[in-house]
């Protein structure tokens, strides 16, 4: 049935449906954003300054990026910062890890999938969200974050990672720090970044490339945050 999916999908999407059944569709269909979005505001709004952790949800608990999520995350509670993530496994099941370990506040925006996506169990219990829209479930990531942390991923966390950086780009959001952790991971996309989107092309602008840091360590990713807070004297309040 899962494999036949995709095609039904298709398939739907030609049939010629009457006014009624797209009335009746759509019109549920808007109820059920909003009450996703009711549920997300009223959840969220009070957690305090937060940090965004993305990644894959296919890290295997011995890969060194999950380790390296799970110490990024333990060192943000320490210094007062919560951690959001999609609420899955891999990367994300690391930072919310490391988050309760640090005794800090473990957020999970989960996403129902039919397959790969199940929350974790290292989410604090009032505050684990399970979306069925991504694009709901993305406004709850950028509007509670200070910041974005974004460890190796694939089609997902690109997603998430260019949401947060076009949003910042066209200034609907504040200049938040993003941080890309891996260099040699992201190597590649910069390079494409900056020899053909910006040199080549000229699809963005030099000062663009401002918009992210890439970093090694834990440290590094860290106390990049802290520093830039710091710059604002924003103290977190838990």
């Amino acid at each position: 049935m899962m494999a036949d999916r995709p095609a039904d999908l298709i398939k739907e999407a030609f049939e010629q449906k009457t006014w009624n059944e797209i009335h009746m569709t759509d019109s549920w269909r808007v109820f059920k954003i909003i009450s996703e979005l009711v549920e997300g505001f009223e959840k969220l709004a009070r957690i305090g300054p937060c940090v965004s952790i993305f990644g894959s949800a296919r890290t295997h608990y011995n890969d060194k990026y999950y380790k390296l999520a799970e110490d990024i995350a333990y060192k943000l509670t320490r210094n007062g910062y919560g951690v959001i993530t999609g609420g899955g496994p891999g990367i994300m099941e690391a930072a919310n890890k490391g988050a309760r370990r640090g005794n800090g506040k473990s957020v999970g925006i989960n996403i129902d999938l039919p397959f790969e996506q199940r929350p974790n169990p290292y989410i604090d219990g009032d505050k684990l969200i399970t979306f069925d829209h991504f694009f709901v479930r993305k406004v709850m990531f950028m509007k509670y974050a200070q910041g974005f942390i974004v460890l190796p991923g694939g089609f997902g966390t690109f997603d998430e990672l260019f949401e947060a950086i076009t949003l910042i780009q066209t200034r609907k959001i504040g200049k938040f720090p993003i941080i890309l952790v891996g260099k040699k991971y992201w190597g590649g996309l910069l390079k494409w970044i900056n020899e053909e989107m910006l040199a080549e092309e000229h699809n963005i602008s030099p000062e663009d490339l401002n918009l992210f840091t890439p970093v090694d360590t834990s440290d590094e990713a860290v106390d990049y945050i802290v520093e830039f807070y710091s710059r604002y004297l924003l103290s977190p309040n838990f």
